[in-house]
Parts: structure tokens; C-alpha cells; sequence
């Protein structure tokens, strides 16, 4: 919450504890009063939820882009080592034809092989990493997921974020009609703001690309 929002609800919370202390003011009863700040009370519980999920979606955005710029730099690294072997490969078979001595061609039929073999492992190596592959075919393909998850944390966040901004326009709005004295419309601003954030998080949690919010 953000210290604006808290001292006017802090404001607010005053003038209801002055207002039930000394009885009514401006039109609005100690019942109506305690209502409102209940209303408060369940905005700001929702906030709170609010913010902790999308600093959780936030946290694991930033982790999955760690993540995928590791894999991205593995892969990288995978295929400059397996475009190097290919080029020796190539390089080695047009040497071949002028070759004449056989236990020479065949030392290099013999390295022309290993570098072939290293160039196929290098493209696609699925046993490794427990089974999650550690070839270039199978880096950029984990790269890619790890960037799905990355834009789909990105877009649960947003909508907390929206969600967040909600409930403290209605914990505004609701304090700054008590202050007026208008604490009766408070539940109507402040029901329509728990509506709409409610949603948002919603959206978040089940549907959170149906909405492009980035």
C-alpha cells in the first residue's frame, strides 16, 4: 500500500473512532461508521492479497528471465562449437580426394567421422540434463518454455498490479467520503472497486492472457 493511501485511510480510521466517541457528525451514524470501516478493513485485506501475489508473479518473472538467458547463452556457446566442427568436417572432406596414401585418408575419414558425431551431439543431445537435452535443438526449445512461463508471470503481475490499484482507489475513495461526510456512498464506490479488482485477480490467477494488460 502505498503511504498516501495509508494516511488517508489512517485519517479516516480517526475520524471514525472520534465519531463514535463523540456520536454522530456530518449525517453519518456510529453504525454507519463501523460499517464503513469494515469496508476498509476488507479492502485493504484484499490489497494485501493483491500485492503479495504480484510480488510472487513478479519474483518468478525475473527468475524465468535469469533462467532463460542462461539457456540462450548454453546455446550460443553449443552452436558455435557445433558450427566449428561442421566447417572442419567440410573443410577435411574436400582435402580428402587429394590424399593419397591410405593410412593418411583413413586417419582423416577417421577425423572427418568424429567431428560429424560431435556436430550431430552438439544439434541434439536428449539424454542429457536429466533427460531435458542439452543439444542445441533442445536449448532453444527450453529456452522458448522458459520464456512462455517468463510472459505469462509478466502478465499475472499486471493484473495484480490492476487489481492493487483497485482496492486502494476504494480504500481512498471510501476514507475521502467519511471525511466528508458521505459515508452512506462509500459502499456503493467502495463494493464497485472490490467488483473490479476481485476480477482482475481473477483473470490473474485463471485467465491471465485473455486480458493483454503489456
Amino acid at each position: 500500500m502505498s503511504r498516501g493511501v495509508h494516511e488517508v485511510q489512517h485519517e479516516a480510521e480517526h475520524k471514525i473512532q472520534h465519531d463514535e466517541a463523540g456520536g454522530a457528525g456530518h449525517g453519518a451514524t456510529p453504525t454507519i461508521n463501523k460499517k464503513v470501516a469494515l469496508l476498509i478493513a476488507v479492502l485493504a485485506l484484499f490489497l494485501a492479497g493483491a500485492e503479495t501475489l504480484g510480488k510472487s508473479a513478479q519474483t518468478a518473472a525475473l527468475n524465468y528471465q535469469i533462467e532463460a538467458s542462461n539457456l540462450w547463452s548454453f546455446f550460443q556457446a553449443k552452436n558455435v562449437r557445433r558450427t566449428a566442427n561442421e566447417i572442419a568436417s567440410e573443410q577435411a572432406k574436400l582435402t580428402l580426394s587429394a590424399v593419397g596414401d591410405p593410412v593418411q585418408k583413413a586417419a582423416i575419414e577417421k577425423q572427418i567421422a568424429e567431428w560429424d558425431a560431435t556436430a550431430e551431439r552438439y544439434r541434439s543431445e536428449p539424454q542429457a540434463a536429466d533427460g531435458q537435452g542439452e543439444g542445441t535443438a533442445e536449448l532453444s526449445q527450453r529456452a522458448e518454455d522458459t520464456e512462455h512461463h517468463r510472459d505469462l508471470m509478466l502478465s499475472k503481475y499486471h493484473h495484480y498490479e490492476f487489481a492493487s490499484a483497485a482496492f486502494q482507489i476504494g480504500i481512498v475513495l471510501a476514507s475521502a467520503l467519511v471525511l466528508t461526510g458521505l459515508a452512506r456512498r462509500s459502499f456503493l464506490a467502495g463494493g464497485l472497486l472490490i467488483a473490479i479488482g476481485v476480477g482482475f485477480m481473477a483473470f490473474g490467477l485463471f485467465a491471465p492472457h485473455v486480458l493483454p494488460l503489456h
